[in-house]
């Protein structure tokens, strides 16, 4: 299952060629760390990247790490991920 978390995390940057400005990126990172949206919505957000129920089980799982977290720490990994997205295009 942390394969399947990896992957998925994994295949949206190749999809956009790791660049910031890809709105599809930058879409799934605000709702990864938005504490607002619910674990049904970012499932729904996520459809076209998942391959059956196991995808759609670590999707949900990743989304309820993030529910779980202080409103503090989503800033950080907020601007931890613009960084790191940013960075590959130097």
């Amino acid at each position: 299952m942390k394969l399947l978390r990896v992957l998925v995390l994994i295949a949206l940057p190749l999809y956009c060629f790791a660049g910031s400005g890809c709105s599809s990126l930058e879409e799934v990172i605000n709702k990864t760390i938005d504490s607002q949206v619910s674990v049904e919505e970012y499932q729904n957000l996520l459809k076209s990247y998942s391959s059956g129920p196991a995808t759609d089980e670590a999707i949900a799982q990743l989304k309820q790490c993030f529910l779980s977290q202080s409103d503090e720490i989503l800033t950080k990994v907020g601007t931890l991920l613009v960084t790191m997205v940013s960075s590959n295009e130097l």
